[in-house]
């Protein structure tokens, strides 16, 4: 029997005093974003998009809003535009701000708002308010664990603790991840966590536990208290490469992930490691995103090749398989990647084609 579709946001997008979609379009593909923790009184959002050039110069740009009224229109209009750009090379695989809302990292940066990437080197940047809604930018910090090399493995992937903002763990194509100290600007520790490259890591809730995926298609558990060891929680039946890897900050027990070129979700329960709680179906084109609620512990959104970004419910996963999202968005291209506001949780940004957009959900 044909399940029903989802319903679409577009339905509850009708109210003359409030669109509930926003878009910016940036001058080349986006492909890395992210939210500031930081509530602004001027600003209702401060967002950092990172370009795809295949190229070395790229760009990364801190966007904010306004409101302003268009010629014509009765109602006044929220407008997303750029405040500021850095100069940065290659490709971000991964921008994150500091999740120390109050900015500093317990004073070190003198609480101007940090914003992170990765790509050749893990940087820390700086930005603060110059006046009329622009922003100024500092890099702050180059951090590189190979020292005895001209050539550097590139990073894929890194997490912020929001417990310790002064410590972020990054992943790289060499199989390590290491953990920075960002204050002193050293690494803490670096370990060999997979066989082949790893992909994406995450932190659990608290400051000693992360998760790692990688190119030989395992989901592996760490503890920093006990780094000799470590716990391979789930592996892909034909041992295909693991993507991206979300922790669920609500209910640490649940972890999602997907599978290279893959249309599917998969959700583990760590407590019941090799076998996926449940999958999440519903895209006609490949998973390139994943996230959890931050406000919820079993809502989560996936995006993909089809153009698709869905918010699923995850509730009665454990009693039945979870078949339909109970929300389904249809963007203009093919969605490369999507964050989740952990400070504004109503609203979703999704990246694709040379669009940022942000929804209401």
């Amino acid at each position: 029997m044909a399940s029903a579709p989802a319903p679409s946001l577009d339905r509850t997008m009708e109210s003359p005093q409030r669109k509930e979609i926003y878009t910016y379009k940036a001058p080349w593909t986006v492909f890395s974003l992210a939210w500031s923790h930081r509530l602004e009184p001027q600003s209702q959002f401060r967002l950092a998009v990172g370009s795809y050039i295949e190229q070395y110069n790229n760009a990364v740009q801190v966007l904010k809003t306004r409101m302003a009224l268009p010629p014509g229109a009765e109602y006044p209009n929220m407008q997303i535009y750029c405040a500021c750009e850095i100069e940065h090379p290659y490709p971000c695989t991964k921008i994150l701000w500091s999740p120390d809302a109050g900015g500093g990292t317990g004073g070190h940066y003198g609480g101007r708002d940090l914003l992170a990437t990765t790509g050749d080197y893990l940087r820390l940047w700086s930005v603060s308010d110059e006046g009329e809604g622009k922003m100024g930018h500092k890099r702050e910090a180059l951090l590189n664990n190979n020292k005895n090399s001209e050539y550097c493995a590139p990073l894929t992937s890194f997490d912020w603790n929001e417990y310790d903002p002064s410590m972020i763990a990054t992943s790289s194509i060499d199989t390590t991840c290491t953990i920075w100290d960002i204050n002193t600007q050293t690494a803490r520790t670096q370990l060999i966590a997979h066989d082949r490259e790893v992909f994406d890591l995450a932190f659990s809730r608290g400051t000693d536990v992360f998760a790692s995926v990688g190119a030989d298609g395992s989901v592996r558990l760490f503890d920093l208290r006990s780094l000799e060891h470590s716990t391979i929680i789930y592996e892909t039946p034909n041992l295909d490469p693991l993507l991206r890897l979300e922790w669920n900050k609500q209910d640490p027990n649940y972890l999602a992930t997907f599978k290279v070129d893959s249309r599917s979700t998969i959700i583990l329960d760590i407590r019941l490691p090799s076998i996926p709680v449940t999958e999440l179906g519903g895209h006609a084109g490949c998973v390139n995103a994943v996230a959890w609620a931050p406000h919820s512990s079993c809502h989560v959104c996936t995006a993909g090749d089809d153009c698709q970004a869905l918010i699923w419910d995850l509730s009665q996963m454990s009693k039945r398989p979870v078949e339909d999202p109970i929300l389904a968005y249809n963007a203009e291209g093919e969605v490369n990647n999507l964050q989740w506001s952990s400070s504004q949780p109503d609203w979703v940004s999704i990246a694709f084609s040379d669009k940022l957009q942000i929804l209401r959900v």
